[in-house]
């Protein structure tokens, strides 16, 4: 699912009378929040959701470029963690135990 896809699910779903511009300055705010706070090195806890948090990927000296097989040093980088909530997980996990 797209951005707009979600946007439109939204439109329907939660209140017709909010324009599809408004939905998607809030989808934008959501979103620059939740980078923002990963840049100042701060999870972000979305409730009955999950939380993202920064992930620190360490630089190595022994990596291969997977094209010619060389070996390379690679530095180090900032990645995004997500860990779901417990609420989430039960969810997905109903629905799949429902399917068989």
């Amino acid at each position: 699912m797209v951005k707009s896809e979600i946007i439109l699910k939204l439109s329907e779903k939660v209140h017709q009378k909010l324009k599809k511009s408004q939905l998607e300055k809030i989808i934008k705010v959501i979103t620059d929040t939740v980078v923002q706070q990963i840049k100042y090195k701060k999870a972000t806890e979305i409730r009955q959701f999950g939380r993202f948090s920064e992930k620190k990927i360490r630089e190595r000296m022994n990596a291969r470029n997977p094209r010619t097989g060389e070996k390379i040093q690679t530095k180090n980088k900032t990645s995004i963690a997500f860990k779901m909530s417990k609420e989430l997980k039960i969810k997905i996990n109903m629905d799949e135990r429902s399917l068989n």
